[in-house]
């Protein structure tokens, strides 16, 4: 890999008359994130321009969306992606949900300092002022990255849950949604997974049955997330794409972001569960949805 010659190349794709998009593709594709981020070092130093001004100045559209996306620092993409969420027309509750609930604890507090820094306000200010009730506190839940990450499951205190659990909800009239927030936001995945098999034998029914049946909008979606990306995060992912694509029109917000976010980290795990899920290559979807620079893309970092 030489920085160097790879700055010298995406140059080469834009000077002049037209942009060779395709020379744009194969360079960028076949590195990772932090070899992207050496060439805009290298391309500001030895060409004398900014490499982001020159592709936004020669793209344009989802194409355009999915290289910056490529070339912004993976901890930058999500503290971008969650301020257009909350700060865009309207709030992009699907975006939020996504990030908060799929992301690493390290990967969290990597977000807030980032965020803070980058608009002076805090990622939990910016989520209060902008959503309501119970949602708002399963985000602001999330957002303080304090999961417990151990892998220690007390049986006792399993059984304990999940009979709280149904207590909170299925058993009552009414529901008890912040029992619901404080056991699926707080306690380790090893943990949750043994409450979830343990509520089934109480409840005769799956927890995502009952997070259905009790909750609706977007605080359903959140608690529903929050257990698919415990349970399997790649197939989590693999959802959220299928449904970006699925039926009339493409949700492109979501499918830039789970392809840019996940190319580098388990695309490969997210094509496995996509075929598994859906009979479909997650290859062949983005084939039939997309087209031009945009599908090339697309494809490229989906692979095989």
């Amino acid at each position: 890999f030489s920085a160097e010659q790879e700055a010298q190349a995406l140059r080469k794709a834009m000077k002049g008359l037209g942009t060779d998009e395709d020379a744009i593709i194969d360079t960028l594709t076949k590195l990772n994130v932090s070899q992207r981020q050496q060439v805009l070092i290298t391309y500001k130093s030895t060409i004398g321009r900014d490499l982001i001004d020159d592709l936004k100045s020669e793209l344009s559209g989802n194409f355009e969306r999915v290289i910056i996306g490529l070339m912004t620092p993976t901890t930058m993409y999500d503290v971008h992606e969650l301020r257009r969420a909350l700060k865009g027309a309207g709030t992009d509750e699907g975006c939020l949900i996504e990030i908060l609930a799929s992301r690493t604890n390290a990967e969290i507090q990597r977000i807030n300092e980032n965020y803070k820094l980058q608009y002076g306000s805090t990622l939990e200010d910016d989520i209060v002022s902008d959503t309501s009730s119970m949602f708002r506190r399963v985000l602001v839940s999330l957002a303080t990255g304090n999961r417990d990450e151990g892998t220690f499951v007390d049986e006792a205190l399993a059984q304990q849950d999940a009979q709280v659990l149904y207590e909170a909800g299925e058993k009552k009239w009414g529901t008890d949604e912040v029992q619901f927030m404080s056991i699926l936001c707080t306690r380790n995945r090893c943990h949750l997974l043994r409450v979830f098999d343990v509520y089934r034998v109480i409840a005769n029914k799956d927890i995502t049955e009952s997070i259905k049946s009790e909750m609706s909008g977007d605080l359903e979606d959140a608690l529903l997330a929050v257990v698919k990306c415990l349970r399997n995060k790649p197939a989590y992912f693999a959802e959220r794409l299928y449904k970006s694509m699925k039926g009339l029109g493409t949700d492109d917000s979501t499918l830039i972001r789970v392809m840019v976010s996940r190319s580098e980290i388990d695309m490969l795990y997210i094509r496995r569960e996509f075929l598994a899920m859906y009979g479909k290559s997650l290859h062949s979807f983005i084939k039939g949805d997309c087209s031009g620079d945009y599908r090339k893309v697309l494809l490229r970092l989906c692979g095989g």
